[in-house]
């Protein structure tokens, strides 16, 4: 017999399968496809395709093109071409040939009507002092003597070099020429790290009163450290209070952290420097409450320059390290207290661990920060307080030295680079490390 009731049954889930059967196969189609995207490498690749490529345009490329600066400076050798070609085979021990004279004496006049004399003077005056002076006055005494005459044979034009100034007589001069004429430098590289070439090729450390960026890229490292350690000590007891609150309090309490996270760093710093002078609200309030007697220098010294980069670098720390801390169950430090635990050895043992690759990740955010600024330096510190990305944007901007700019890029970035190595290396032997624990 056959149960109506059944029969009805079965007849409204083939109904409703029937009805659901067109949803389905057009949801089956999406889900291929993003199988298809998701699984397949060249599908991923051409989701970041654009991405990759503004990068590289607008990001890399440029990048690489300033570094290389570091290492490759053609400005004298497109200044004095024929001297190049003279100087070919010269092997630097002798005098060399008079028909370098020559083709120097027609390169120095050749060039000041290019108008490339200056900037080649000024490049072979930092492997020898005074050899823009040298080229200048033999430029001004070949135009007097020897205005619209034809270009002299070597031994005339060696004469009359020697007549300006005897230095062309030197072979230092001449060493410092020819290789200056090779495209390929590492003058700046050198200067960077306070050396410098002698005449005859050798590496020498420059004098003291000269030696200035070792010094300087130290004092990068130190402010950075200094603000590092700070925002770590502030932010970490923020960012635990924070993890604790109930989830409507934490977006209030987060939100007044991001506020001036979203401000320009500018708009903060014209605050600090309208907080800090002496006659500022932080030693108005201070001598109100009779806690000082007389103001206190908190601007444009290194003072001023913690407090704010301290001030806006420390989201950058909070962000990360309330991540990890709202993943940590508070049940972990209640059981270890359970177990007889002290409470702050609940803390320190059960809980802090868990927080480490987040206090790792914020303290190397916020120190590689700290070692490219310039803004905060610049404005609120003093002649002794300014960091290296100070001197990157002087020789850029207002010297145009491409090359020692670039140098001075080279050597922030392998610090950088080698301190970020050295995190890897530390981060992957703390999971061995625990394993053996």
């Amino acid at each position: 017999m056959t149960n109506p009731s059944g029969t009805s049954q079965m007849g409204a889930g083939v109904a409703s399968a029937s009805e659901a059967t067109p949803q389905s196969s057009r949801a089956r189609p999406r889900a291929a496809r993003r199988r298809r995207v998701h699984g397949d490498p060249a599908g991923a690749a051409l989701l970041i395709a654009p991405l990759a490529v503004f990068m590289l345009v607008f990001f890399i490329v440029p990048i690489a093109l300033l570094l290389t600066r570091a290492v490759w400076d053609p400005v004298v050798a497109v200044a004095f071409p024929q001297t190049a070609r003279a100087l070919a085979g010269w092997d630097g021990t002798n005098q060399p040939p008079p028909r370098a004279f020559a083709a120097v004496a027609a390169d120095i006049v050749a060039a000041d009507d290019a108008g490339t004399l200056g900037e080649a003077s000024a490049r072979l005056n930092q492997d020898l002092p005074g050899m823009r002076v040298l080229l200048l006055r033999t430029r001004h005494r070949l135009e007097d003597e020897a205005s619209g005459t034809a270009q002299p044979d070597g031994e005339t034009a060696r004469r009359d070099l020697l007549s300006v100034d005897p230095r062309w007589g030197d072979q230092a001069t001449w060493q410092v020429i020819a290789r200056a004429i090779r495209p390929l430098t590492s003058v700046y590289l050198l200067r960077a790290v306070d050396h410098a070439r002698a005449p005859d090729g050798a590496i020498v450390p420059l004098p003291n009163d000269e030696g200035v960026y070792l010094p300087i890229l130290g004092r990068t490292f130190w402010i950075s450290a200094v603000v590092t350690a700070i925002v770590v000590l502030l932010g970490y007891p923020l960012t635990y209070w924070l993890a604790g609150l109930p989830e409507r309090r934490q977006r209030a309490v987060l939100m007044a952290v991001l506020i001036p996270f979203w401000t320009s760093i500018l708009v903060r710093i014209a605050a600090w420097m309208v907080v800090l002078p002496r006659e500022g609200l932080i030693n108005k309030v201070a001598a109100s409450l009779h806690l000082i007697d007389t103001p206190l220098n908190l601007l444009y010294n290194r003072t001023g320059v913690i407090v704010s980069m301290v001030h806006i670098l420390i989201p950058f720390l909070v962000l990360p390290l309330f991540a990890v801390m709202r993943g940590i169950p508070a049940s972990y430090q209640r059981a270890a207290i359970s177990l007889g635990s002290h409470p702050f050895g609940a803390f320190w043992r059960v809980y802090v661990p868990q927080t480490i690759p987040g206090v790792t990740a914020g303290a190397l955010l916020v120190f590689i920060s700290a070692l490219g600024y310039y803004i905060a330096p610049a404005l609120l510190g003093g002649a002794g307080d300014q960091m290296l990305s100070y001197y990157i944007a002087y020789f850029t901007n207002t010297t145009i030295n491409w090359g020692l700019a670039a140098a001075l890029s080279v050597m922030l970035l392998g610090a950088t680079a080698l301190l970020f190595i050295v995190y890897r290396m530390l981060a992957a032997s703390r999971p061995a490390a625990a394993a053996e624990i």
